[in-house]
């Protein structure tokens, strides 16, 4: 039975003009994404990336406008039982951003992907100059990576 699996992403902007991306170690492979995940029944889709940047990053967070929703069919990378909508907003943070992040893409500690079943997570700012589509993995973040640049 297919499935339609709602996604949420938000696009966080420091003071610096540069946008936060997740790293993931996700069962083998290795994705550069923007923040964000899977709606829960009984959320609504700002509910949802409120408490996905929380429970990600631990900030608290205003959600702001939209930007773009998926208007064509995508499976899933990871279920090809499952299409994929994505919703995208831009997000502000309701304070100091004050998170561990990283500058290089992937740097996980080695345990992070010693299990190659397991899932890693670290954020990484890329700066605005250097965003565009080739520095994201999952195919409707591309497309969103070429909105934000126009």
């Amino acid at each position: 039975m297919a499935l339609f699996n709602i996604r949420v992403y938000g696009i966080l902007q420091d003071s610096n003009k540069r946008i936060l991306v997740s790293d993931e170690f996700i069962r083998g492979d290795y994705i550069t994404k923007f923040p964000g995940g899977g709606l829960e029944f009984g959320e609504g889709t700002r509910e949802c990336l409120q408490r996905e940047f929380k429970e990600e990053t631990n900030l608290d967070v205003s959600i702001g406008e939209h930007i773009y929703t998926t208007d064509f069919f995508q499976i899933s990378a990871f279920n090809n039982r499952d299409q994929i909508i994505c919703i995208y907003y831009f997000v502000h943070a309701n304070g100091p951003i004050a998170m561990d992040t990283k500058t290089v893409p992937f740097d996980f500690a080695p345990h992070q992907t010693a299990d190659p079943t397991a899932c890693s997570e670290v954020f990484r700012w890329i700066e605005w100059d250097d965003l565009h589509e080739a520095a994201l993995t999952l195919p409707i973040d591309k497309i969103v990576a070429g909105l934000l640049k126009k």
